[in-house]
């Protein structure tokens, strides 16, 4: 049987160290809300292969679709000969997209190919090419999606020069002193120094910042861009990729917030698992480019649109929405409770919409300074705990738990008393 440690060198004597990885262990099975290492470790999965798994490891109901594709066929390239879960799985998302019919859907591979796909949508629907960013802001490790993510160390580094025509402006976290007011006079400086708005394409932005920290989007900002737009006839990209699929207790976070957007990406917890992004826009717009224009050799994969079509029945099946706000509820309630005890370390800024819950860790009780330190050393106890967690923010300084929704109450009391351990101060 081959243990951690040997897999952990054999993989730094054959991968690149540019590809990090979070964890020294090494995943041999796995089941809904459980993985077990290759040395027979158990773990409870709050991470959710990076919110990839809203509907668990291995769900019984996509397993056997997949399955069922699988014994038809695997690929055919939808460029070359079309099939019907392709077809299926557009209509599906067309008649839930959160915005008025009609829509149409295009299915790409990963969750940077959508959002780099979505702007080259808007360019060609708007003949424009400046496109507004956030900073904090995550979409993606392409040269244009590393150029709209608003975080230079690690995405940046080393890979300049950056696609030109990309701005940003601050996204509004009110501790860091930045408001809602604040990244509206931004923009409006944009315009006036930089980029006249008759030359920006779109307008990107996540409901809920992932990577920058799961913050959400004030809905008087989402409001506030959907009339830039409006005014100036740029187009509203919602970055959904990690926070769709039930995650927020809406199929779709934006859904919260009260505005329409012109484009919606998705990926990770679209497929459960299986590798699947998309863009679902509003058809006059997602006619815009020419034939041949967009597409790609695995864009769309059967096997991967027999699994989505799955996922979309399990969240009405299973009534995940519901169960997303009320584990969203419980487990902000539990962290408050943990927050309050005097013999953990220091937590603030609880937060969260539905299941996509996070807190921060500080350098003292009623401060919000950073403590990215204290961040690395609760998930390195948590992984010694058996449970599996993953940081994230603008200094490192956010937990993000992005456990599946399919978790039973049991198991998600255990690991969030694994989390409690986690943070409960050495002796």
């Amino acid at each position: 049987m081959n243990s951690n440690a040997d897999l952990l060198a054999r993989r730094r004597a054959a991968i690149p160290r540019g590809v990090s990885v979070a964890t020294p262990v090494f995943a041999d099975r796995a089941e809904n809300a459980e993985i077990w290492d290759v040395e027979g470790k158990r773990y409870i999965d709050f991470a959710g292969g990076i919110g990839v798994l809203n509907t668990g490891h291995r769900h019984p109901k996509i397993m056997k679709a997949v399955e069922a594709q699988l014994a038809r066929f695997t690929h055919t390239a939808f460029q070359v000969m079309a099939y019907e879960p392709y077809v299926e799985l557009a209509e599906r998302l067309n008649a839930l997209a959160p915005f008025k019919p009609p829509a149409k859907t295009i299915f790409f591979t990963t969750g940077a190919e959508a959002t780099e796909n979505a702007v080259k949508i808007a360019r060609a629907a708007t003949g424009r090419s400046a496109v507004i960013a956030f900073t904090g802001g995550f979409h993606g490790r392409t040269l244009l999606t590393m150029a709209m993510t608003g975080k230079v160390l690690p995405y940046k580094k080393l890979f300049a020069p950056l696609p030109p025509e990309i701005y940003h402006v601050p996204f509004p976290i009110a501790h860091y002193g930045t408001s809602v007011e604040d990244s509206l006079k931004a923009i409006n400086f944009l315009f006036k120094a930089d980029v006249e708005p008759g030359r920006v394409a779109a307008i990107i932005i996540e409901p809920v910042q992932g990577e920058g920290g799961f913050h959400a989007a004030p809905k008087e900002l989402m409001q506030a861009l959907r009339r830039i737009c409006d005014e100036n006839g740029i187009l509203l990209i919602v970055d959904e990729v990690q926070s769709g699929f039930a995650r927020t207790g809406k199929l779709f976070a934006v859904e919260h917030m009260g505005v329409e957007p012109d484009l919606v990406t998705m990926a990770k917890s679209l497929a459960g698992g299986f590798p699947l992004s998309g863009v679902t826009g509003r058809a006059d717009v997602m006619d815009a480019a020419e034939p041949g224009g967009l597409g790609g050799t695995y864009a769309g994969s059967p096997v991967a649109c027999a699994a989505a079509l799955a996922v979309l029945d399990v969240i009405e099946e299973e009534k995940l929405l519901e169960r997303s706000l009320a584990m969203g509820e419980w487990m902000q309630k539990r962290l408050a409770e943990i927050a309050a005890r005097n013999d953990t370390l220091p937590m603030a800024g609880i937060r969260g919409l539905g299941g996509m819950v996070a807190f921060d860790l500080v350098t003292s009780r009623g401060s919000r300074d950073p403590d990215g330190q204290a961040t690395m050393l609760v998930t390195s106890r948590a992984l010694d705990e058996g449970l599996l967690l993953l940081s994230c923010g603008i200094y490192g300084e956010s937990i993000r738990i992005l456990v599946p929704l399919t978790i039973d109450d049991a198991l998600l009391h255990e690991g969030l008393g694994k989390l409690e351990k986690a943070l409960t101060r050495s002796p």
